[in-house]
């Protein structure tokens, strides 16, 4: 895919992996639209990089993806690349009865139901483009359970799956369906598991190259990119799926208990 002259929006954009995609889409030429929840960091962005646009929107929210869709697609009519970034990861423990209905669903609401709600609403646009793209952001997560993230996991596993499908039932449109299954990287969602027993920040990436080769694949129509130790973890959760299980669940032990 031409990663040049496009028009791309990005969902939680103003850290992490979106901020990552922004600045380098931006800098090979494209028109770069982000969103995200706190308009104090959106304001931040656009102080360090004027050409962006910015929107404050929440993916959990299907009012806000509407009104998003419509202000996008008539100040950007020419929007052909939708990557949905945005997410939310917490640690869990299923033990605790303290933790409503609704609360204990939150990452669905943002991680799930938002990518699909945002492909429902942009896809007939992006159909009408002569060359379109949705990327996906799941996780290493989403081949094998992370127990202390049980609902982070389930919300990338059921994406990679939707994901699949969408691919799928696109195959003879213009809109490319690319997954981007990202390994743990030194983002501000990994941070409150520094000091958790097991947890190695050795074993992180490094989000710019991590995005390097996000956009590696895009170029080459890799529709499944794997950076880092993802390929690995998608190689032992075939050979060695019990293994791999273990070895996630010495990730703050003690606090499931």
């Amino acid at each position: 895919m031409e990663l040049r002259n496009n028009t791309v929006l990005i969902t939680g954009g103003t850290s992490g992996f979106g901020y990552e995609f922004a600045a380098k889409l931006l800098h090979l030429g494209n028109t770069v639209i982000i969103t995200g929840r706190d308009q104090a960091k959106l304001e931040q962005i656009k102080q360090k990089w004027p050409p962006i646009h910015t929107f404050q929107s929440d993916v959990s929210n299907p009012e806000q993806i509407t009104q998003l869709y419509q202000k996008v697609t008539n100040q950007f009519p020419e929007l052909n690349i939708l990557i949905n970034n945005a997410g939310e990861m917490r640690k869990i423990n299923l033990h605790d009865t303290s933790i409503d209905l609704q609360n204990i669903t939150r990452e669905v609401e943002i991680n799930l139901m938002g990518p699909i709600r945002m492909v429902q609403q942009f896809l007939p646009h992006l159909k009408k483009m002569k060359s379109a793209a949705i990327l996906n952001v799941t996780s290493g997560i989403a081949l094998v359970p992370f127990p202390i993230s049980p609902i982070y996991g389930a919300t990338k596993s059921g994406l990679r799956s939707y994901t699949q499908s969408l691919r799928v039932q696109l195959k003879n449109t213009n809109v490319k369906v690319f997954e981007l299954v990202a390994p743990g990287a030194k983002t501000t969602l990994s941070d409150k598991f520094a000091n958790e027993e097991g947890f190695n920040e050795k074993m992180l990436m490094e989000p710019g190259k991590l995005i390097d080769a996000a956009m590696k694949g895009l170029e080459n129509d890799t529709y499944e990119i794997y950076p880092g130790l993802a390929r690995i973890m998608k190689l032992m959760v075939r050979i060695a799926p019990k293994f791999l299980l273990h070895q996630t669940s010495k990730v703050g032990a003690k606090s499931m208990v």
